[in-house]
C-alpha cells in the first residue's frame, strides 16, 4: 500500500504513476487463464479475510465449461470488531483492488462481479464508485478492456449492517435479495454460488494482493514470512496501545514485536495483559505467550487464528469478564437466528455473563458457561456460534480465577 501515501492516492492517474494496471495489461498480453491461476497457487497466497484457503485454489474448482456464467464477488463486508483493513485499501487505494478484481476475473472467465461492502462505509462506497467510473472512463472495465476479448462489468451492492453477510453464503443470500442467513455446503460457492452458477468470493487484501505477484512473481512473493503462510499482511492494532494503527509487515512477525515495538507497547503505567490476535471471533491469548508468530499455522498451535488480523490488547486494567460480556454480546445481537445453537445459546450466555458483572453471580454459573460453549462449539450452522464459544471458552481457561472472583465476592476487582 506504498502508493496509498501519496495525494490523491484514490485517484487512478495516481495509481498508473505508481504503476498501476501494468499488471493487467501484462496478463492480458502474457497469460491464459489456467497460466494466471498457476501463478497465484505457485505464490501460495492464502485469503487474508480469515479462513485463510489457498487463493489459486479455490480458483482451480471454478469449472472450465465456457458455457457456464461465472461471477466473481469481493467480500468488502469487513464486520469483524477490531477490523479495519479493507477500509484503508478502498479509501486510500481502491484501483488496487479494481485491479486485483479484473485478474482473478479473467482468470475464471467471470464477465461480472459484485463488490458487496457494508453499508456504514460511507466514504469506502463513494472513493469506490468514483474510482469504477475512471476505470470505464479509461477502458480498464466494460467490454473488450483495453482493446482484449475480456470484459467486465462491476457492480457495488451496499450491505444493510449485518455481520453474518461476511459469511460467503449469507453474503450471496444478500445480493439475491434474500435474508442473509448462511446456506449449507455443499454444494460450495466456486460449483454452485451466486445464482447457481460458479462463484468465486475473495477478500478485498486478496484482491489487492494480486497485481503485485504478477508484477513481481510468485518467488518474490513466498520470499516474504514463512514458507506455508507467505507475503505482506495488514495488521489492525487497537485497544490499550499507544500507537494504534494499520501496519503492513510480513506474515509471520512475533505477536509481541508487534504489540511491543511497533505498536509501541501498553499504555504508561500499565502492562499488558493479553491480546486478540484476529478479530473478536479469535481467541485471546495470555501475556506470557505473546511470543506466537502471526501466522495461520502458529496461531492454530496456540488454539486461536490469525482471522482477520484485528489485534486487539487488553492491559492489566481490565476485566477479561466485562470483555468476554461485550463480545458475547456483540455475537448474540449478531446471531441469524437460524440455528438453535447459537441462537438460544449465545442469548443465554450473555444473561450469565450479565449476571456476573452486575455482582448477581451464582454458584453454577460457570459451569453453566462451560456447558453452553460445548453445546455451541462445532454444532451451530456457521461459524459465528463457533467463533464466538470457542472465545469464551478460551477466557474461562486462561482467566478463570478472575469469573470465580465474580461469582465468590459478587463485584468486580477493577470497576
Amino acid at each position: 500500500m506504498k502508493n496509498a501515501e501519496a495525494p490523491d492516492s484514490h485517484r487512478i492517474d495516481t495509481y498508473e504513476t505508481a504503476g498501476g494496471y501494468h499488471a493487467l495489461a501484462t496478463v492480458l498480453r502474457d497469460y491464459q487463464p489456467d497460466e494466471l491461476i498457476k501463478l497465484i497457487k505457485d505464490s501460495n497466497l492464502r485469503g487474508r479475510g480469515g479462513a485463510g484457503f489457498a487463493t489459486g485454489v479455490k480458483w482451480g474448482f471454478v469449472p472450465k465449461d465456457p458455457a457456464l456464467k461465472k461471477y466473481l464477488c469481493c467480500n468488502a463486508d469487513e464486520g469483524e470488531p477490531g477490523t479495519f483493513k479493507d477500509r484503508a485499501i478502498m479509501e486510500k487505494d481502491p484501483h488496487q483492488m479494481i485491479e486485483g478484481m479484473i485478474l482473478c476475473a479473467y482468470a475464471i472467465g467471470a464477465e461480472t462481479a459484485y463488490i458487496y461492502i457494508r453499508g456504514e462505509y460511507t466514504l469506502s462506497v463513494q472513493r469506490l464508485e468514483a474510482a469504477l467510473k475512471e476505470a470505464y472512463d479509461k477502458r480498464y472495465l466494460g467490454q473488450r478492456i483495453i482493446g482484449s476479448n475480456v470484459s467486465l462489468d462491476i457492480y457495488v451492492h451496499r450491505g444493510a449492517g449485518a455481520y453474518i453477510c461476511g459469511e460467503e453464503t449469507a453474503l450471496l443470500e444478500s445480493i439475491e435479495g434474500r435474508r442473509g442467513q448462511p446456506k449449507l455446503k455443499p454444494p460450495f460457492p466456486a460449483i454452485e454460488g451466486l445464482y447457481a452458477s460458479p462463484t468465486v468470493i475473495n477478500n478485498v487484501e486478496t484482491l489487492a494482493c494480486l497485481p503485485h505477484i504478477v508484477c513481481r512473481g510468485a518467488e518474490w512473493f513466498r520470499k516474504i514470512g514463512p514458507e506455508k503462510s507467505p507475503g505482506p499482511k495488514l495488521y489492525c492494532l487497537s485497544g490499550h496501545v499507544r500507537k494504534p494503527g494499520l501496519y503492513e509487515l510480513p506474515m509471520g512477525i512475533p505477536l509481541r514485536e508487534l504489540v511491543e515495538k511497533h505498536a509501541g507497547g501498553a499504555r504508561p503505567g500499565r502492562k499488558i495483559k493479553a491480546v486478540i490476535p484476529g478479530g473478536v471471533s479469535a481467541p485471546m491469548i495470555p501475556e506470557s505467550d505473546l511470543n506466537v508468530c502471526m501466522d495461520f499455522e502458529s496461531l492454530a498451535a496456540a488454539d486461536t487464528m490469525l482471522g482477520s488480523a484485528g489485534v486487539i490488547v487488553i492491559d492489566d486494567n481490565d476485566c477479561i469478564v466485562r470483555v468476554a460480556t461485550r463480545i458475547i454480546e456483540f455475537f448474540a445481537h449478531e446471531s441469524c437466528g437460524k440455528c438453535t445453537p447459537c441462537r438460544e445459546g449465545l442469548s443465554c450466555a450473555v444473561k450469565i455473563l450479565r449476571r456476573l458483572e452486575n455482582g448477581e453471580g451464582r454458584e453454577g454459573d460457570l459451569e453453566q458457561l462451560d456447558f453452553l460453549c460445548d453445546g455451541i462449539f462445532g454444532n451451530s450452522f456457521c461459524a459465528l456460534g463457533d467463533g464466538a464459544a470457542w472465545g469464551l471458552r478460551r477466557a474461562l481457561q486462561i482467566f478463570r480465577d478472575e469469573f470465580i472472583y465474580h461469582v465468590e465476592k459478587r463485584e468486580c476487582p477493577f470497576h
